[in-house]
Parts: C-alpha cells; structure tokens; sequence
C-alpha cells in the first residue's frame, strides 16, 4: 500500500493498485461521522468512438449510451438496488459527465455492507430487451425535461457554438431520436470496454480504516474473474481552432434572459503537477476578472445587469478545453458587452497591484473550507487522479503562482476567433 503524506493540511492519502488494476484510495478522517465512497469509470458523453475490446476495428455508438448504461446499472435480476441500499442506511446515487461516469453511496452505519453493493451492482450488469426498451422512455421524459431548462440550454447551445466536431457539443444524455438507437449488445459492448476494473477507481472518504478496507475490496475482487486489461483507444475528429459561430440566441419562456460568453481553449499538453498548476492559474485569471470581489463584479452588480447567478469556470478534460463567463440579466446584450470589455481592458492595463495576492487568499481559504466535505474531496480528488493530478497539493501550487504566470496566461487566451455569445430572451407574448 502507498501511503502519501500531505503534512500541511494533516492529510494522508492510501492508494492501493490491485492485481486486476483496479485503484482503491482511502482517505480516513476520524472525526466524520459520515463516510461516502464513489466508484468511477474513465467515461463518459464524449467517449461515442473506440475500439470495443477484443475487436479491431472503431465502432459509432448512440448518443447518450454511457448516460443510458448508467442508469441501466442500478437494476439487476432482483430488482432496483436503491433498496438494497434503502434497507443499508446509505443514499446512494450517480452521474454521468463529459469523462467520467461514477456511482456513490454515503452512510454513517453498515459502511462495509454497503461497499460491497457498491462494487457487486456495478460489476454485474443486466440488461434485457424488454428493460432498454422501457428505460428509452424514461430518458427521453428526462431529455424533454432539460429542452425546457434554460440554463441548460444555455450551456449546450455555447458548447455547439464552440465545437465543429467535438462530441462534447452533444447533450449528456443524448437527444429522443438516439438513444431509440441503443440496444442491449451495445450496452454490453460499452460495459466491457470501459468498466473493467483497470479503467476505473474506488475512493472513500471517511470514518474508515484503511487496511480494513482495502482487505474487504481485495476478497471481494478476488472472487470476481475479469478479462486481461487492455489499453482503450478512443477516437475524436480533428477540431479546428476557430469556433463555429459568434453568437446563438433562444427565445425561452423565462423570468429573466441569459447570457453567457465562451472561449474554446487549446487543451494543454500538460499532466500532473504542471496541468494542475495551469488549471489553478487559469482559476485565479477568472477569478481576478469577474470574482465577486472584482471591479467588474461590483460595477455590474451596481448597474443591475447581474446578480448571484453569475459565475465563470474553466474546463479542462481529455480532449476539450473552454471558459464561461455568464449568467441572468435583465439586459443580456449589454453584459455580453460588459463581459468582453473587461478582458480587453484587463490586456490592456493589467491588474492592480496587491490583486493577485488578495484572490490568492480566498481562493486557499476557500479549497481548506471544502475540505470538510467528504463530496468535494471524493469527486475532486477522483477527478484529478484519473489526470494523475493530486488534490492535496492545490494548495501548495496556488502559492506559487506568480504574477508572469497570470499575465501571460492573459495574454495566450480570449482571443476573439475563439469567442462565442449564448443568449436566452424572453418569448414574445403571441
């Protein structure tokens, strides 16, 4: 077992990498009552191109197939598993991303129990004819239900601004006409590809031991057969720098409109501690630009073009990269002009001094006050590690960003081919 230490912040993480490549970290807090535990593969929505395993040749699959498989896990021979846990005292659930799907439980009683559940239903799938069939309607209700969220809308149509090709610009769960395409052999194939135990990672967070639970995921893979691992091989179009439009406007049945301005950004060719530091930098950029300590923030919020809505983030995952900067106003127009103005002042004349230093702080104090939540360091830690990026270590590298490091970053992204606009109106009464 490899034991890594991270003194600053009293942490200490174990990693064990089982015979059959599963990775199981453990992460003991003794003063939580509460322990959670999620189970990740490494795919998701975009991963609609590979070579299945034990094939040789790439397959299209359905839109939405790993949002399907996920929840087609959840039932087996015996039913629905949400009782077995139910029964267990643990909630459990699960989410599908663009790079990840991963199922999770959280319990204070019947931990070992529940861990075993965990890993039984998501390596036994089940899938027949008769329930694919059923469950399409259940997800297309669900995909009608996001056509009528604006916020949602507002998202994807950014996306589709931004990618020619990338599926990234496809909606997590698919569309009504895809997903009627998906069939049992599919489901498996997808299964067998990418939730072999080697592709995937067990993480719990917790009042747990770690011995004791590394000893328990151990016998219970141990009595599992799986297949030799072999490597995935994924395939996405080339995508061209340049976004695909400047600009898409929706007429929604809203209470406020919306809007959103985007930048497609190179994915770095980082890993490890370097892709971390340039995700953090890219953070603090945003953060000094439109925190809500900012100029820009407060001069907005002053005017009344936004409010607690507005947000940026960054994205960065295997294959695509962007930024978003948005949210409710009741001038969308203008918050679009407001928006871009400030990145071009902001290039112009820098940032005022002692800036950098002031988000610096809130940033640090921020990530330490969410270290108390065993959801926020389950999901980081997991998705961090699948890019061998270590959580823990956020706050080390935030100290060391640098003033030139900000500045040049500023000066290497928003560029205008590579902006788009998002914008939700209000419906005109008919």
């Amino acid at each position: 077992m490899e034991t890594m230490e991270f003194t600053q912040l009293q942490e200490t993480v174990f990693k064990e990498v089982l015979p059959n490549g599963l990775t199981v970290y453990v992460i003991p807090k003794k003063d939580f009552h509460k322990t959670f535990a999620t189970f990740t593969t490494n795919y998701g929505s975009i991963d609609n191109r590979f070579i299945p395993l034990g094939k040789d040749k790439p397959v299209l699959v359905p839109d939405g197939i790993a949002h399907f498989l996920e929840h087609k896990m959840f039932e087996d021979e015996k039913g629905d598993v949400f009782h077995t846990f139910g029964e267990q005292g643990a909630s459990a659930n699960a989410f599908t991303s663009f790079t990840r799907t991963a199922y999770l439980f959280s319990s204070t009683q019947y931990v070992d129990e529940n861990l075993k559940t965990l890993l039984d239903f998501v390596q036994h799938p089940y899938f027949t004819e008769e329930s694919v069939e059923k469950e399409k309607g259940i997800i297309e209700q669900e995909i009608r239900m996001y056509e009528d969220n604006a916020d949602w809308q507002l998202f994807f149509n950014l996306l589709g601004n931004l990618y020619h090709h990338h599926p990234a610009k496809i909606d997590i769960a698919g569309t009504a006409e895809s997903i009627q395409k998906i069939t049992k052999d599919d489901l498996y194939e997808c299964y067998e590809t990418f939730y072999h135990p080697s592709n995937m990672m067990l993480f719990v967070v917790g009042d747990a031991d770690p011995d004791h639970i590394i000893d328990l995921v151990k016998q219970n893979q141990e009595a599992k057969t799986f297949s030799q691992p072999e490597p995935i091989e994924r395939f996405f179009e080339e995508e061209p720098p340049e976004v695909v439009r400047a600009r898409t406007v929706q007429s929604m049945s809203v209470n406020t409109p919306k809007c959103m301005v985007g930048y497609k950004v190179t994915p770095p060719e980082k890993t490890g501690r370097d892709l971390l530091r340039y995700e953090l930098a890219m953070e603090l950029l945003l953060e000094m630009m439109f925190g809500a300590s900012s100029d820009a923030y407060e001069s907005m919020y002053e005017d009344g073009l936004i409010d607690a809505s507005f947000s940026s983030e960054l994205s960065v995952e295997r294959s695509f990269s962007f930024m978003a900067v948005g949210g409710d106003s009741p001038d969308p127009e203008e918050l679009e002009k407001r928006i871009i103005d400030t990145i071009t002042e902001v290039k112009q004349k820098g940032f005022a001094e002692g800036e950098l230093e002031r988000v610096r702080k809130k940033k640090i104090g921020s990530f330490l006050k969410q270290l108390n939540s065993p959801e926020f360091i389950a999901n980081s830690y997991t998705h961090y590690a699948f890019y061998d990026m270590h959580l823990f270590e956020a706050s080390t590298i935030l100290e060391e960003i640098s003033e030139a490091e900000i500045k040049d970053l500023l000066l290497t992204h928003f560029e205008e081919e590579k902006r788009t606009v998002s914008l939700i109106e209000k419906k005109r009464a008919e």
